[in-house]
């Protein structure tokens, strides 16, 4: 697994947006997806979105769908997700990884450094 590096965290009030990017340091031909995780103090590490790279097809969770769009920059090897509407409860680390389709299961077992947002009230 090529190491993602995740970028674009801060902290915005809350209604706020961010884009957090997650670059791959060179292009790999995967069968397997990109998603973003996001892990609250005292909470597990949860999916978020994912997409996938060979033809574009995202999935958003419940939670935030409306709010947050999974994308992909392919010529860059960079996946986006860009948050609007922020709400105090999308206060985590944000973390990406290479996961199997259909699924927020890790291919390797392997996490960055992540990035961190915070949302105020």
């Amino acid at each position: 697994q090529v190491p993602l590096m995740e970028s674009g965290g801060g902290s915005v009030q809350a209604g706020g947006s961010l884009r957090l990017s997650c670059a791959a340091s060179e292009y790999t031909a995967s069968d397997n997806c990109i998603a973003w995780f996001r892990q609250a103090p005292g909470n597990f590490r949860m999916g978020v979105a994912r997409i996938n790279p060979r033809d574009g097809n995202t999935y958003v969770v419940n939670s935030v769908k409306g709010r947050f769009t999974i994308s992909q920059d392919s010529a860059n090897n960079t996946v986006y997700l860009q948050m609007n509407g922020l709400k105090p409860e999308d206060t985590a680390m944000y973390y990406c990884a290479e996961v199997y389709c259909r699924t927020f299961s890790r291919t390797a077992n392997y996490w960055g450094q992540g990035t961190q947002v915070t949302v105020s009230s």
